[in-house]
């Protein structure tokens, strides 16, 4: 896969995408639909990644992104009969800004380099040995639960290592600072880690003080 040196970025609040996970996005802004006119035109990439802030105080400048997003490549693609569009973006690897592009869009690009990430590209299927991680997913399925929400165990089986750990730090009920934590986390063995630091936070529920247990 030849990866491009510049991205249009959709810094899109409350929202992040993992390596290996493939999420539906309702894209209906003026300046995102030209966005993704653009990417659909040429290799469907898009960039995802999370403003700092939610908005400037001022209004006048651009919000601040974080420094590490995801490369997102479209999946599918529908037109509504109200102009807007359904689109899955999968994501493909993480990568790191490096500065701004001027440009005369609507919409922001940036150059980006991906030279920390392409372990991500890796295809290697690891044996998903739950003997592992029974801690965690035991304490994650005790989260969700609380949480109410349902997540089909037995199909995560199925996927590797590293589909079912991103799919869950993604799906999770953290935080947004969470979980950007845990996307920057440089490799798995990291990120496995870093859920089971966020997990024991966790250990007795916000709002009943109940253990998980």
């Amino acid at each position: 896969m030849k990866l491009p040196k510049i991205i249009p970025i959709f810094p899109l609040s409350n929202f992040i995408v993992f390596p290996k996970t493939a999420v539906p996005l309702n894209i209906f802004e003026p300046r995102y639909l030209e966005m993704v006119n653009e990417s659909m035109k040429t290799e469907k990439f898009i960039g995802m990644v999370q403003p700092k802030t939610m908005k400037n105080f001022d209004n006048t400048k651009l919000p601040i992104l974080h420094k590490i997003g995801c490369l997102g490549k479209i999946n599918s693609f529908k037109e509504t009969d109200d102009g807007r569009y359904l689109i899955e973006l999968k994501g493909l690897i993480r990568f790191k800004i490096i500065n701004e592009i001027n440009n005369n869009k609507s919409y922001r690009e940036v150059e980006v380099s991906f030279d920390d990430y392409l372990h991500d590209l890796d295809e290697k299927k690891e044996d998903l040995k739950f003997s592992d991680l029974e801690l965690i997913f035991k304490d994650f399925k005790s989260l969700f639960e609380k949480r109410g929400f349902i997540i089909n165990w037995k199909a995560l089986e199925k996927q590797s290592l590293d589909e079912t750990i991103n799919a869950l730090a993604m799906t999770s009920p953290f935080s947004l600072e969470e979980k950007q934590v845990l996307l920057e986390a440089k490799n798995l063995n990291v990120r496995k880690t870093k859920i089971a630091e966020i997990l024991n936070t966790y250990t007795y529920d916000q709002f009943d003080n109940n253990t998980l247990q």
